[in-house]
């Protein structure tokens, strides 16, 4: 059975300095397993608000709406809960966890996920396997996770977890931000390597189209002011790539 993440008219707030600021504005999607689906937006639209949501942020308040993963009220679950049923944020901005090396990050996170540890000989080859294919030094293994990382490293270990932990849907939240040319072809030949594998759902925000030269997305979303103000095919991407945002913001 193919598994669907529903997201029905979704409004979510934050809590800022200057009070309550409404982010979302009744946002629809639905995205199945195996499907591309890319979430492009200008800046304050509501993109990285979205992913947070899906993953279980605190700082965002749901006001309305669902997130339902195979029928299941994703809302009412807590993070790690989130992350057993099959849901995954590769973050923009990855944070360092020192005193925890990279390897026994990987493989808690595994056995959490899964409900028992994974057979050592096999996890071991498949995560050097992994590291090989993401070009990642075999030291990194060692190394805390993130700490001291280039923003290139810190994105590729993102596409490394998502490897391992072979989620139903990924949320790569703006992934390719800062990522030069040969960092952004391998972290997406590492998306697309993970797709092919397992045949996970992917939610692909990002502000450039760029990264979709290499992750081809089935279908485009365009958000302006919280919610989608236009949808398509890859097509759609194209046409943002020449025309920018301009005739949505004159609209909005």
């Amino acid at each position: 059975m193919t598994s669907v993440l529903e997201i029905k008219d979704l409004h979510v707030s934050v809590e800022t300095e200057q009070g309550t600021k409404q982010i979302l504005r009744g946002v629809d999607l639905v995205i199945r397993q195996g499907e591309i689906h890319a979430v492009m937006g200008p800046n304050g639209s509501g993109k990285s608000t979205l992913a947070h949501t899906i993953a279980g942020h605190p700082r965002y308040t749901v006001d309305s709406g669902e997130i339902l993963l195979d029928g299941e009220d994703v809302l009412e679950m807590s993070v790690d809960e989130r992350a057993r049923a099959g849901l995954f944020l590769a973050m923009q901005y990855p944070v360092e966890i020192p005193g925890v090396t990279n390897s026994n990050f990987l493989r808690t996170a595994k056995t959490a996920i899964d409900g028992e540890a994974p057979s050592i000989r096999t996890w071991v080859k498949d995560v050097k396997q992994a590291m090989e294919n993401l070009r990642m030094d075999s030291s990194f293994a060692e190394r805390n996770v993130n700490e001291g990382f280039s923003g290139g490293e810190k994105k590729r270990n993102e596409i490394l977890q998502l490897e391992l932990l072979k989620p139903k849907f990924a949320v790569l939240d703006e992934t390719d931000s800062g990522l030069d040319v040969d960092a952004l072809k391998i972290v997406s030949e590492g998306v697309n390597r993970a797709k092919e594998n397992t045949g996970l759902g992917l939610l692909l925000i990002t502000h450039y189209t760029r990264i979709l030269r290499y992750i081809k997305p089935d279908f485009v979303h365009v958000f302006v002011n919280g919610k989608v103000a236009e949808q398509g095919g890859p097509e759609l991407a194209d046409r943002l790539e020449e025309e920018g945002y301009d005739r949505y913001l004159v609209g909005a």
